[in-house]
């Protein structure tokens, strides 16, 4: 795959009463084509700011962002807005238009193009088909729910055919059932018309649920990124470990920790599953042969991206040595192992 977005670090700073603020922080980052990229981070990280770069509603202090082989950074205002109209966007609440109705909001961007009647009614049939709600298409956004709104949305950001979808956190005014719809729609829309998309978000599970990479960013500055299922399984930096915290779940907090070394007074150990064959019973066959008691007493496992992912509390017990030895082999064999013992 060839890189679709590239920015080449960028930053952007904004003049206050109170000084200098910077937004985003010498960002280098690439969207491949065709693939889904997450970008989370809490509110205030830069995520929305990194948006308005991308798709050229803001320009960038200093550094560059390229699409396809436009340079945003260089182009005239004329340019620029050439440039937009290949980028779809969605947004959190939904910006539709009241005055119209759900067929008249998917044609408005086909409108503002020039598109001819005939054409802009078939485009907006078929759109809505695609987003299921073409029974709707004579009814107003107040007449719909949440998730009828953000596939109007969809469908509306798909009028024009662009090449690249921005998703400002479009799920986040939604339950999470109606969340889950959203997101395998999007993800329909990605797998059936090739469309390169990136996610805007602070919820992890969307992240988990259909993005192929991830880019994490904290104060301004992408502070990790890289395939889903290896942050997931391996965060190395804060940030990163708490987003995955929120949704795997399998690791004890320091209250629970507390309950646990209460109620085992074996020497506590988390291990991370490992997605490789046979990979508990190694663990537990590494434990009997050195004559160590274990037993689970916290953890889960779970799949992502058809893989293996999450974590296994022990409590181990026998002689001091033994379970020593025994966690020795395990690091010989490749297995991490984390102490919970109070320190």
């Amino acid at each position: 795959m060839s890189a679709l977005v590239r920015l080449e670090n960028v930053s952007r700073h904004y003049d206050t009463l109170s000084g200098r603020v910077t937004a985003v922080d010498d960002v280098s980052l690439e969207v491949e084509e065709g693939e889904i990229l997450g970008v989370i981070g809490y509110s205030g990280a830069g995520k929305s700011t990194l948006v308005r770069l991308i798709n050229a509603l803001e320009l960038p202090s200093s550094g560059r962002v390229i699409v396809g082989d436009d340079e945003l950074t260089a182009l005239p205002e004329r340019e620029l807005r050439r440039v937009r109209g290949q980028i779809g966007m969605i947004f959190q609440q939904f910006n539709l238009f009241h005055s119209r109705t759900v067929a008249g909001n998917v044609a408005y961007p086909l409108r503002v193009a020039g598109v001819g009647a005939a054409e802009r009614d078939r485009r907006v049939a078929e759109l809505l088909d695609f987003v299921g709600l073409l029974d709707k298409a004579h009814a107003h956004p107040e007449q719909l729910s949440g998730g009828q709104k953000q596939r109007v949305g969809i469908a509306r950001a798909l009028a024009t055919q662009p090449r690249l979808l921005l998703a400002d956190e479009a799920t986040s005014a939604l339950d999470p059932e109606t969340t889950a719809d959203v997101l395998a729609l999007l993800k329909r829309v990605n797998r059936e018309f090739g469309l390169t998309i990136v996610v805007i978000t602070h919820e992890m599970e969307a992240i988990r649920a259909i993005a192929d990479r991830v880019a994490v960013m904290d104060s301004g500055r992408v502070v990790e990124h890289g395939d889903v299922y290896d942050v997931f399984a391996n965060p190395s930096t804060a940030a990163a470990s708490r987003f995955v915290r929120t949704v795997l779940h399998d690791r004890p907090s320091a209250s629970t920790l507390e309950r646990l070394r209460a109620a085992h007074p074996g020497r506590l150990v988390t291990i991370p599953v490992q997605d490789r064959p046979a990979f508990t019973s190694l663990v537990a066959r590494t434990f009997e042969k050195h004559r160590v008691g274990d037993t689970i007493v916290f953890g889960g496992i779970s799949e992502l991206q058809n893989r293996a992912i999450g974590a296994l509390t022990y409590e181990l017990t026998g002689a001091a040595s033994d379970i020593d030895a025994a966690l020795a082999a395990l690091a010989a064999d490749g297995v991490v192992t984390i102490s919970e013992d109070a320190a």
